[in-house]
């Protein structure tokens, strides 16, 4: 395989909505550098990206595919990513990597709710950005609809380098950084170059001016230039558009058919000669504060973003080099493990089909396999050369369910197999709920469910999932004191211990008691959220002062297990003011006892109340289906807390119970075609209907008769 110098590797990664043609364009672009013979689709489930059989099953990219292309001198990794933002862990994992980013739009629905989620990937990042409006060939594109809402979304510094026209029957590309036309057969494939027509030279003119202005802004020498001569010339238009990009002030915009294949080669010339590459960028800064950049004479560094685990090879670690040269036989330290880890093999990887190298330089992205603890997101460097790359970081689950192994044997293989599912996608996580016993799954949604439960059955995992149990709180709503005597006689030393305690509901900035005598107190910061605050209120010596914390201990375990519905109890007070001792009878275990009994009892008669889990959720959907999805919020007892224009599109603002989200990320998709986008995260507790805390204490007493 040819060695490519630093300057001649472009990293780009491929990012918008579903259905947009991300994956046949980078069908495209294999095709014209001559790698492939023929172009892939996804309904044929032949595309060299799409390999995976889940991907195949469901005609979608799901995973980030990494690739590459060699075109005139020039090497081009490509990063196919999903468009779904169940997969959202995946395209970060694309943006981060990449040098260049290329957001695709269609030109029938322009922007689409789920490029806003990538958008603050890609700002967060500063990756320089070309525009592709894609499919303009489709009987319903509107291309200049497409491109009003790309710059309602994204701003006057996206600028036109193309746009389409019809000419003579047939279809064709303006360009006006070559000042060409593209004329296209009705297959597509290959061009016919021409001078462009005089009904369009107004036009090619005014968005001239445009770009070159632009361009010329980006730097000071070119702004001279353009004084001086009112233009520039291609070479000067491409520095200043360069520059541009890297400040990101300067968002090139393309127009093209990946189906048919036309612009796509137009489209891979600009990304070599044009976008920029890592070399070409300023040092950055590491997360453990060095600056440093992307220089081949550096110690080696290497930045792991995806793993990816496969039947025949293991586990796979992609990389991207950040300094020095990665090469095969070396001995590399894992940043975050400080294990030393061996270089045996690399590798650069086309999908399925992997291509051995011996070394990797600076900007560069490839593959190691058999590297025994590295995980995604760390940092492989030289042992002398200590350096963390800054992290990923991941958006917030929006959908939890409870997993059941289907019998012993696969619960006792289970937690690993998970481990491995979570390495490969840090956005699913699992961990196990002592509250609610139970394995817990949190993901991003339907179809991001159905790719675990498809990875777990890979490794021969057979599971159920199920509706997560609602964790609920419980507290109280007036005072009540309470007592309780704990006696038992058996032969020898018995037991005995009797407290008097006041229970009442706690608020900040609440006063202290009064008529109680203050001679200890403990504030509680409760691991399942809210305070307990103990008062030692105990006067003239009736509970011996060691006896005290053995009542706060029975407290804390009867709080783990709510009157209501056996849930945590949160945000009460308890002054414990008198009691008997035995000087035989009494001991820890006793006062334990009836601290515990005495505060469950005291919870009864202080009108406990149910509190449930509620989340805030934020829903981007187009204005016009709008209405619908607030029906459906509503059927779910949610409240609308506010809604935001965001050009054609809405943002709703709703607090949901979420005891009823169950199954709101499919409903949300059936009703919107796909087209909404939503984040999910935990706000607060609220208290229960009365109705629905009555029918909930029923079955929990059922419950507690049958165990």
């Amino acid at each position: 395989m040819q060695n490519f110098d630093q300057k001649h590797i472009k990293n780009v990664a491929f990012v918008g909505a579903h259905g947009v043609g991300k994956t046949t364009l980078t069908e495209c672009m294999l095709f014209e550098a001559g790698l492939i013979n023929r172009r892939g689709s996804t309904g044929e489930g032949n595309t060299v990206s799409d390999y995976h059989k889940i991907e195949k099953e469901k005609q979608m990219s799901i995973f980030t595919t990494p690739l590459h292309t060699e075109w005139r001198n020039y090497k081009i990794n490509i990063f196919d990513t999903p468009g779904l933002d169940d997969f959202i862990g995946e395209i970060i994992a694309g943006v981060k990597a990449a040098d260049t980013i290329v957001m695709v739009v269609s030109a029938q629905h322009g922007v689409e709710s789920g490029t806003e989620v990538i958008w603050n990937y890609i700002n967060r990042y500063r990756k320089p950005t070309i525009f592709a409006i894609n499919q303009v060939d489709h009987e319903l594109a509107d291309y200049d609809r497409a491109l009003q809402s790309i710059k309602e979304s994204y701003g006057s510094n996206v600028v036109q380098i193309q746009y389409p026209i019809m000419y003579q029957g047939s279809r064709a590309i303006i360009d006006v950084l070559t000042m060409k036309m593209y004329v296209f057969k009705d297959e597509g494939g290959k061009p016919d170059k021409k001078s462009i027509p005089e009904e369009e030279q107004e036009k090619v003119n005014t968005l001239l001016n445009e770009l070159v202005e632009k361009a010329a802004e980006n730097e000071e020498t070119l702004m001279e230039v353009f004084f001086d001569k009112g233009t520039l010339t291609e070479d000067e238009l491409k520095q200043g558009i360069k520059i541009g990009m890297m400040n990101n002030s300067f968002y090139p915009l393309f127009c093209l058919s990946a189906e048919k294949n036309m612009g796509s080669g137009r489209l891979m010339g600009f990304i070599d000669n044009v976008a920029p590459s890592a070399v070409d960028k300023p040092p950055f800064s590491t997360a453990n504060g060095k600056e440093i950049s992307y220089d081949e004479s550096l110690p080696v560094s290497a930045y792991v973003f995806k793993t990816q685990y496969e039947p025949n090879l293991g586990k796979i670690n992609f990389v991207k080099i950040m300094t020095g040269k990665l090469k095969a036989g070396i001995t590399v330290t894992d940043f975050n493990t400080r294990k030393e880890e061996n270089i045996n093999n690399l590798f650069i990887i086309d999908g399925a089909k992997r291509n051995n190298v011996d070394q990797l330089v600076a900007g560069d992205i490839g593959a190691v396999i058999k590297l025994r603890d590295v995980e995604t997101n760390t940092t492989l460097h030289a042992p002398d050369f200590d350096v963390q790359i800054i992290p990923m970081d991941y958006p917030q689950a929006k959908m939890k369910k409870a997993i059941y192994a289907a019998n012993k044997a696969v619960e006792d293989k289970l937690s690993e197999v998970m481990r491995k599912i979570t390495s490969q996608d840090p956005t699913f996580e699992v961990s196990f709920s002592k509250e609610l016993n139970q394995w817990v799954l949190a993901c991003q949604g339907d179809l991001h469910l159905s790719v675990f439960e498809y990875l777990l059955k890979e490794y021969g995992m057979e599971v159920r999932f199920e509706d997560l149990k609602v964790a609920y709180r419980e507290t109280i709503q007036k005072s009540a004191n309470t007592s309780y005597r704990h006696k038992k006689q058996s032969g020898g030393a018995g037991q005995f211990a009797e407290v008097h305690m006041k229970v009442e509901p706690y608020y900040e900035g609440m006063p202290e008691p009064e008529g109680f005598s203050l001679r200890g107190k403990e504030e509680i910061d409760l691991e399942w959220g809210g305070k307990l605050v103990f008062y030692n209120c105990i006067v003239g010596g009736v509970i011996d002062a060691r006896y005290v914390p053995s009542v706060l201990k029975g407290i804390m375990e009867s709080m783990a297990n709510g009157p209501i519905s056996g849930s945590y109890v949160r945000d009460v007070r308890v002054m414990l003011y008198d009691g008997k001792m035995h000087p035989v009878d009494s001991n820890d275990i006793s006062f334990k006892i009836a601290g515990a009994r005495a505060f469950s009892d005291g919870i009864l008669d202080a009108q406990p109340k149910l509190m449930e889990p509620v989340d805030q959720l934020e829903i981007t959907v187009p204005e016009a289906l709008s209405g619908d999805v607030m029906s459906e919020l509503q059927t779910r007892k949610g409240m609308i807390m506010g809604m935001d224009a965001l050009g054609k599109y809405q943002k709703i603002t709703a607090k949901v119970p979420q005891a009823n989200l169950t199954g709101f990320s499919s409903s949300l998709r059936s009703l919107t075609q796909g087209r909404a986008t939503f984040t999910s995260r935990f706000d607060g507790f609220t208290p229960v209907a009365s109705n629905v805390q009555e029918e909930i204490m029923k079955k929990h007493k059922q419950e507690l008769q049958e165990a």
